[in-house]
């Protein structure tokens, strides 16, 4: 007869170190997007593993500057629960700071967008970040390259990108 011995395994789990990944101040300043901020903050609560809604509202007005940290301070010093959670804040946040028809604007001066006096670097990183400030209802890929190919200067760069 042969025996078996059981021994017990010990079983590890492996616990993932919260990271502390930095979060640019929002100022509340006009050309400020609030949409890339929003983006930038939910990857730094995701990294660092914030979990508890108070605690995120709290991260976040850490990182507001200027007359966005005014305001938010002032309305916590005003009503202590102001912000319920996360989605709250972003929400009052919004109403405060962002202009109104912003997507509005940004869809039509990327439709409007032409190279003009900008080396091809700086036309593509223009027409980038305002692709990026549409989220609600985004423009289209193809929409994007007729927009962008339109817009450039006549020369051999334009030529090249026709012919591929």
């Amino acid at each position: 007869m042969n025996s078996h011995r059981q021994s017990a395994t010990p079983v590890t789990t492996m616990r993932v170190a919260p990271l502390k990944l930095d979060v640019s101040p929002y100022r509340g300043g006009e050309n400020e997007p609030l949409a890339r901020w929003f983006v930038e903050l939910d990857a730094a609560i995701t990294a660092r593993q914030l979990r508890d809604p108070i605690q995120q509202v709290l991260f976040a007005m850490s990182k507001l500057a200027g007359r966005a940290k005014s305001w938010a301070y002032g309305k916590r010093l005003a009503e202590p629960h102001c912000f319920y959670d996360l989605d709250d804040f972003k929400r009052e946040l919004k109403k405060a700071f962002e202009p109104p028809q912003s997507e509005f604007r940004a869809r039509a001066e990327f439709l409007k967008l032409r190279q003009g006096k900008y080396d091809l670097h700086s036309y593509a990183q223009r027409a980038r970040y305002l692709v990026s400030s549409i989220v609600n209802e985004p423009i289209d890929a193809s929409t994007q390259v007729v927009t962008f190919m339109a817009g450039l200067n006549d020369g051999p760069i334009r030529n090249q990108l026709f012919r591929e």
